[in-house]
């Protein structure tokens, strides 16, 4: 029987923008996005920033950041969500998705996971790329469509035009996964482009949005999954999900201890309860990245890329 994989990275890689806009190619399905009034330039210019601020953040607080710097061409304006495109996994096994965007299709970058061998000692063993999925119009948009239960293999899924079940069910026969795939949607209606816009779960401590499942009858069984597994659930508001409360992630820092890393927006959202059981799993480190949220439509945790891959 193999030993379960960790729930919680120490290792994180970031992808340092160099050209970040509103994508005009993900507007439609992302309503979170394009909430700036700044020109390109600016926005870029304030991602820089923001970037930045929140890698001395998390390196502050003992976290091992990875940083790889896009590149000026393909313009590839949601870059700096590297953990849509690829997964890294205990096993050595690396893992590519389809992407809806076209524009975001260039993001996979095969340089990448070489330098993470050769320069960082990791260990890889296999590239599971599931990018075909694109020929047929499926698509799964990594860590971002799926919200991972590492240790108990449970893959938990809101279905969107770009979260779909063909591409994940193969994921999940591939990598030995249990799927829990459920509708939600925004205050609107409309369906929730990546399901961890609305949910987090670390290894005590699971955060989402249950309001946002429509469906009764799927809300209990994801919250009953959730207890299940030993979790004790935050529930958010969908005030908290628009600030990007549900886009945190529980990652460990260099000396073993948890962190809950989440944007500044999304910490101020919450209120004392909220917080105190936040606080009393692990050390809260946020960081203000306002513009590349309002900009680009995601926060921290689409930001961070797991490296749970072995050392050589």
């Amino acid at each position: 029987m193999p030993t379960p994989e960790s729930q919680l990275a120490s290792t994180v890689l970031m992808i340092r923008p160099v050209q970040l806009e509103s994508n005009p190619m993900t507007a439609e399905s992302n309503l979170f996005q394009g909430r700036s009034n700044a020109t390109p330039d600016e926005q870029q210019r304030a991602a820089a920033r923001e970037f930045s601020g929140l890698v001395d953040t998390l390196r502050t607080a003992g976290v091992d950041v990875v940083v790889v710097e896009d590149t000026d061409e393909p313009h590839t304006p949601d870059s700096v969500f590297p953990n849509n495109w690829i997964s890294f996994h205990g096993d050595g096994r690396v893992v590519l998705y389809p992407m809806e965007a076209p524009n975001r299709r260039t993001e996979r970058r095969a340089d990448i996971i070489d330098r993470l061998s050769a320069e960082y000692g990791f260990q890889i063993v296999e590239v599971l790329d599931l990018s075909e999925h694109e020929n047929s119009g499926h698509y799964l948009e990594g860590t971002g469509s799926m919200v991972l239960d590492r240790s108990n293999k449970i893959a938990y899924a809101c279905l969107s035009s770009r979260t779909q079940l063909d591409p994940l069910g193969d994921f999940a026969q591939q990598m030995d996964y249990d799927v829990v795939s459920f509708d939600a949607v925004d205050r609107d209606g409309v369906p929730i482009y990546h399901t961890n816009v609305l949910m987090n779960i670390g290894e005590a401590v699971a955060v989402i949005c249950d309001e946002a499942i429509a469906r009764e009858d799927q809300r209990a069984a994801v919250v009953a999954r959730l207890k299940e597994t030993g979790h004790d659930v935050v529930s958010l508001t969908y005030k908290q999900l628009n600030a990007f409360a549900g886009n945190m992630l529980e990652i460990r820092n260099n000396e073993g201890e948890r962190l809950v890393a989440m944007s500044t927006q999304a910490w101020e959202s919450l209120d004392s309860k909220q917080r105190k059981t936040l606080e009393s799993n692990g050390k809260i480190v946020h960081a203000p990245i306002e513009n590349i949220e309002s900009s680009a439509g995601g926060s921290v945790r689409c930001m961070l890329a797991e490296v749970h891959l072995p050392t050589l």
